[in-house]
């Protein structure tokens, strides 16, 4: 079974399907986590992030692996890097090259393909995993993310000048050529801006086991 999360930056995707992963005894993929670790590899090598060549050159060399629901980029741990300043200015920039997404689709569904997983990202649900058994948006007030980014404490940044990256990245996800971030018409519609995470879960994964009931699984 496939369960797809999509939605806009800071919107507690990651969080509700780590939860949801571990209330299922899932495996959970974050393809964000997957865009941040090539932004990551490319910062690490220096790379001129206009030069879309030689960042899917460098992407393609990139060994992604999930090991007890964390990533590791190139044999080693990277999560506590992910979420740097750096990695935050760049990533919606490298994610909106095409091919760079055809690569990341591609370790998503290698990941995710060969069993019960939970996916999120920005395009799970519409492209990487169009025919997921169950699909959901979140969704919540830029706001209501950017104090939520805040209060994770993760990037070092204030809290106006990540609600401005968010409101950055909205636009560079919407307007992407390919993979733009959009609802699919047959998810879920969730607005988590005055809920709380217990909440958006317990929506979710009774959505789930509802679904699950009715095809039998």
């Amino acid at each position: 079974m496939i369960v797809a999360i999509d939605g806009p930056a800071g919107s507690g995707k990651s969080t509700i399907a780590r939860m949801v992963a571990e209330g299922l005894g899932f495996t959970y993929v974050n393809s964000g986590s997957v865009y941040r670790a090539m932004t990551l590899r490319a910062l690490r090598l220096g790379l001129d992030p206009k030069d879309a060549e030689a960042i899917i050159a460098c992407s393609r060399k990139a060994r992604i692996e999930y090991s007890g629901g964390r990533l590791r980029l190139d044999g080693a741990d990277a999560e506590a890097e992910l979420r740097s300043r750096e990695v935050d200015s760049l990533v919606a920039q490298l994610s909106a090259i095409p091919k760079l997404r055809e690569i990341v689709n591609a370790h998503v569904r290698a990941i995710a393909g060969s069993t019960d997983a939970v996916v999120e990202g920005r395009d799970m649900t519409t492209v990487v995993f169009p025919d997921a058994d169950a699909k959901f948006y979140l969704d919540a007030s830029a706001e209501a993310r950017a104090a939520r980014r805040f209060g994770q404490g993760l990037t070092g940044s204030s809290m106006e000048e990540i609600r401005k990256n968010i409101e950055m990245r909205d636009s560079i996800d919407r307007a992407k050529s390919v993979g733009s971030l959009r609802i699919a018409p047959d998810a879920e519609y969730i607005d988590s801006s005055h809920l709380t995470i217990q909440e958006v879960y317990d929506k979710v994964y009774g959505k789930i086991l509802q679904l699950r009931e009715d095809h039998g699984r």
